[in-house]
């Protein structure tokens, strides 16, 4: 492990052929351009969490067993990891504005294809090209990153990941209700509307983003490996950030399942509720990126993997409470975390998209497989935890991976 955290950064002309980058661009970012990037980061990423609570729904339409209808979400989020993977990377090495305008081409087919699926074999089929194609969300933020002068580039990403956020935690709310009142095809329909729509206003207003780099497809990918060998700063953000997406993701893989059960039996809607709460997370992602921008993201990073230890904590004092005053608990704990986690999240790109201007797709991909990593952990061990012990041993395992991940922030490396 010493050895590791000895090696120094080298620039990456060192190790790959590269175009000349600069953060300076003669192009004003405009409050508008960054609403637009906002928005179209939202509206990307929905589509992943769409289908979710429309589960029910398209098992009884497409005749599908409750274990099949399963691989729909399954497959659209092993389809935003493969694509994070192999498709991010490509920013670096073409022009960040003619891959958006494709991929919300191919994103957009992805959902048309959904609304007029026959079967379960064509719905699978799209629901992983729709994980494939989300990942245009992961060419936004880097692109706005790079339009963004650097002292304000914590404010814009902040800013921008706020509609990210927010598509992620008002998907599941708004296809509830329209495949309840129109039917599931027409949530993806419209879906694929609003994709279209934001994706060609973001096109047109986007200015043209110079590559980075001249690597060919399979050095790009080679090289994510490199980066995360040579750059420590990269590998604290991506185990950091990995471990807090391990807590949140146990929470919210577990959270219906316990508030089905005694003493509360409460139904879905009310786990979906507990969302919304989440919603104050990422309006507080701004401030976040502005905190980042003037005090330093490496205590930002601490001060979000702080506050959500202690929100983690503070739900393992659920047995001493009512369950009435267990769920005051839960929302404000709720609230609390998401908070920290999205703040570490903010600091987090920060950090990694001013490591290598010239390589900030690759970074920012690495640092999402981190957290993927993460989440796909977090939801098989949180399962497990309430499945043979308990609610109070997911608040546990929560609180220990985010305590953890201050741990890491506050672990001393030597300076590159």
């Amino acid at each position: 492990m010493s050895s590791i955290h000895n090696l120094h950064d080298r620039p990456a002309s060192a190790a790959a052929p590269t175009v000349p980058a600069t953060d300076a661009t003669p192009h004003a970012l405009s409050s508008r351009l960054v609403m637009l990037l906002a928005v179209a980061a939202g509206l990307a990423v929905a589509s992943l969490y769409y289908s979710q609570p429309m589960l029910g729904i398209l098992a009884t339409d497409i005749g599908a067993s409750d274990l099949h209808i399963g691989y729909v979400p399954t497959l659209t989020q092993l389809g935003y990891a493969v694509g994070i993977l192999l498709l991010a990377p490509l920013g670096d090495r073409h022009d960040r504005r003619r891959i958006i305008l494709v991929k919300t081409i191919a994103l957009v087919a992805a959902l048309l294809a959904a609304a007029a699926a026959p079967s379960l074999g064509v719905l699978l089929a799209a629901s992983l090209a729709i994980g494939l194609t989300a990942t245009l969300a992961q060419d936004i933020v880097p692109a706005a990153a790079t339009l963004a002068p650097p002292s304000q580039r914590g404010k814009v990403v902040g800013s921008v990941m706020t509609g990210l956020l927010l598509g992620i935690l008002l998907s599941r709310v708004i296809s509830g209700g329209v495949a309840e009142a129109l039917g599931w095809r027409t949530m993806f329909v419209i879906a694929a509307l609003g994709v279209g729509g934001i994706g060609v206003a973001t096109w047109r207003a986007l200015p043209h983003i110079a590559p980075t780099t001249t690597l060919a497809y399979r050095a790009l990918l080679a090289s994510l490996l490199d980066l995360f060998q040579r750059h420590a700063a990269l590998r604290r953000a991506a185990l950091a950030q990995g471990l807090l997406s391990l807590g949140f993701s146990a929470f919210w893989s577990t959270l219906a399942v316990m508030l089905h059960a005694e003493p509360f039996h409460l139904g879905a809607a009310v786990a979906g509720a507990f969302g919304l709460a989440g919603a104050v997370g990422a309006l507080a992602a701004p401030v976040a990126g502005h905190l980042a921008d003037r005090h330093g993201p490496e205590w930002v990073t601490r001060l979000g993997s702080g506050l959500a230890a202690l929100s983690f904590a503070l739900m393992c004092a659920s047995p001493l409470l009512t369950p009435h005053a267990q769920l005051w608990l839960l929302a404000l704990s709720t609230i609390g975390f998401d908070l920290g986690v999205q703040a570490a999240l903010i600091a987090h790109q920060t950090i990694v998209y001013g490591i290598d201007p010239g390589a900030r797709s690759r970074l920012n991909a690495v640092l999402f497989v981190g957290m993927f990593v993460g989440m796909a952990a977090g939801a098989t061990l949180g399962s497990a935890a309430l499945a043979h012990w308990g609610w109070l041993a997911v608040t546990a395992l929560a609180t220990l991976a985010a305590s953890a991940a201050l741990a890491v922030r506050f672990w001393r490396v030597p300076a590159a």
